[in-house]
Formats: C-alpha cells, structure tokens, sequence
C-alpha cells in the first residue's frame, strides 16, 4: 500500500488546483447541507408544538383547522369524556378559532403576507406549559387584547407591542406582549380572546377545533374510536403531533427537494473539477506512478492510493462547507405554509446527523470524481513512465 503521506503531500504541492476543487466541493456541501438543515427546522417548528397526549378534533373530511368547523356541544361532550384529564386550574379541554389575514409587511416595500390569529379561551395559554410571554404582557380575557409571536413580532404594520391592527374594519385589536412556544409554529401567529376574535368575525356558532389534554397518551385509540364511531358528532380525531406533522410534509418535501435539486446540479460540477484535478495529477505524476510500479506497489495499490486522494481532497472541502454552513443556524426565513397558506418563519437547524450526512456525501462525490483517474493512473506502464 502506497503510504497515506504521499497523497497528503501531493495535496499540498498542488495548493491552486486542490484550493480550487475544495472550493467548488465545498459550495455542494454548503448548499446540500442548508436544505436538510431547512428541512429539520420545518420538522421542529411543526413538531415542536404536537404531544402526543393531546388529541385534537376536526370536523370530519377537514384537512386543517382553517377548513374545520366544530360546534359548542360538542365541546360539552367532551368535557365528559373519561379519557380527559383533569388538573385543578387547567383545562382538559379547549375550543379555538383560528382564521387568516392579510397584514403589510412593515419594511416599507409594500408586500403583503398571510397571517395566522388563534382565538384561545381563558385556559389556552395554561394548556400549553411550553409557551412564555417574554415581552410585556398576556392578553386580558375578554378584550381586544392580543400577544405575537417572537418570530413575527415587528414584521407586520401593526403587529409589534403597544401597536394595534383591524382584525375587520373598525375592529381594532391591541398588542400587549410577545411569546415563545419553544421555536415551535405557534411562534408565528397572532393569540387572542376567542369570544372576542369570533364575536369580531361573526363566528360565534362555532369553534375551528377543540384539543383535549387526555390521562395518557395510551388512551388515544379508545378517545378516537368511541368519537368517529359516533355518526351524530361527525368529527375526526387526530393526535396532535401526528397533525401538525402532517401540515408540514408539503412544504417540507418542496424545500428540501428544491435544495437538494440545486445541489446535484452543483454536485455535477463538482465531480467534473474533481476528476479533472485529479487528471491533471495523473498527467504530471506519470514518472513518480512509474517509480512507484518499479518499487513493486501493485497497480491495485495505486488505485486505491489516487482514489484515496480524491477522497481526502473531497472531505477537505466537505469539512469547510459543513463549518461555514452552521452560519446559517443565526438566520430564519419566512415562508408560506401550503395546508394553512399562512406565513411561519423557520430556522435552519443543524444536527450532527446532517452535518455527518453533508460530509458522507462530500467524500461520495470524491470517490465518483477520482475514480476514472484513478484507474489510468493504475494503467499506466512503469517502463513507458520511466522513459517519458
């Protein structure tokens, strides 16, 4: 076997052409990387806002909230149900109005966005221990009060604390405070008092869905099958996690496959400078492949040893791809939701997963790049090198 030291030492004696290569591989893996690192933000912000111990109930055929209608008895009935839990100050049960608005993006250039309001009761706050008011204050029950979420708080006119927007016309509702809700989606949309929201919009025969915290999250298929079996309810039963991670997969699947597309293409390219990087170290080196076949290295070590190359020269540039891609983990972009055709704000996250995947496929297109070349260097004759 040709000693790992050479092809290292080769790497650098060629510093333009290696620099070059690592650079365009590194581009491959920057972009690669950023789509499932995108893809896992969408995947956290829906995921982050599901338990499995919540159960939330449709209208039956609705494919999401916006879409959905549930009347108040059915909420009573509920209530009733054994499978709810019940804790002393919090409510097992709530019912929520949810709609979407128009707002102005508030950079001045005009555009206009989808927003999300949720219309929560008195206890819908309580119901979700991860969410934070971190800014000012929670909205009072009962009043034209609202919180934003972090992620959106100051991008529209009007929705920033100690500003006010018209939910309808001459309807207009005051922001007290921002929330988190641990980088989940609820971080991009408006919270406020359901009467008040369903009053303002003449919605006030019914809810948008209702979400029962239940004893454990084992008691689900029983709660399921009793409510779907019932025909007078017309409603359909979902875990909440299992939901919002349904109302994630379009848009997920559209963006990582717009990335990963894009990076292919790249990826080409890549392998193309790779390969010719490595044609041109074939075409200078032909005496030292000859003196090595002279030593006795087999023409199957020096196959490995200029594919091995090409590897080393691919996790090069994997390496400095994969660390200037975490950039991106202080940034977050907004993007339409296509079930709810509301604006949410994602993050790009990185896991070790990701970032062990990006480099995986840095070192494939090294093996597909240097292999050609590596097989002419294993052609060559070591009397025809030696008398070149």
């Amino acid at each position: 076997m040709v000693p790992v030291r050479y092809n290292i030492r080769s790497l650098f004696v060629r510093k333009l052409t290696t620099g070059a290569t690592a650079i365009g591989i590194a581009m491959v893996v920057f972009v690669f990387a950023g789509a499932l690192m995108a893809g896992e933000g969408i995947k956290r912000a829906m995921g982050n806002a599901g338990r499995d111990d919540i159960a939330i109930v449709l209208r039956d055929g609705s494919d999401a909230e916006l879409s959905s209608s549930v009347k108040p008895e059915v909420l009573g009935m509920l209530r009733e149900r054994p499978e709810v839990a019940r804790v002393e100050g919090r409510e097992g049960v709530i019912g929520e109005v949810v709609v979407i608005i128009t707002a102005e993006l508030a950079d001045g250039s005009g555009g206009l966005s989808n927003v999300m309001i949720r219309g929560t009761p008195a206890g819908g706050i309580e119901f979700r221990p991860e969410l934070k008011v971190v800014r000012g204050r929670a909205p009072k029950p009962g009043t034209n009060e609202v919180m934003v979420g972090r992620a959106i708080s100051g991008r529209f006119k009007g929705i920033a604390t100690g500003q006010s927007f018209d939910l309808r016309r001459n309807r207009p509702f005051q922001v007290v405070g921002v929330f988190e809700a641990a980088g989940s989606s609820y971080e991009s949309e408006v919270w406020g008092d359901a009467d008040v929201i369903a009053t303002a919009l003449g919605r006030s025969a019914s809810v948008s869905s209702a979400r029962i915290r239940l004893t454990s999250a084992s008691q689900f298929p029983t709660f399921k099958a009793s409510l779907e079996a019932d025909k007078r309810l017309g409603v359909e039963v979902m875990r909440e996690s299992d939901y919002l991670k349904k109302q994630s997969e379009q848009l997920q699947g559209f963006l990582v496959f717009m990335f990963v597309a894009i990076a292919v293409m790249f990826s080409v390219a890549a392998m193309i400078g790779a390969a010719i990087t490595m044609n041109g170290a074939v075409a200078n080196r032909t005496r030292e492949i000859g003196t090595l076949r002279a030593l006795g290295f087999s023409r199957r070590a020096i196959l490995f040893s200029f594919v091995l190359e090409a590897i080393f020269l691919a996790a090069l540039g994997g390496a400095v791809g994969t660390a200037f891609v975490l950039v991106l983990t202080r940034f977050q972009f907004p993007i339409m939701n296509f079930q709810t055709f509301s604006e949410i704000v994602i993050g790009f996250r990185a896991t070790p997963t990701i970032m062990a995947v990006s480099l995986g496929f840095s070192m494939i297109m090294g093996l597909i790049g240097g292999l050609v070349p590596a097989i002419r260097a294993a052609r060559v004759s070591p009397v025809e090198a030696m008398r070149g």
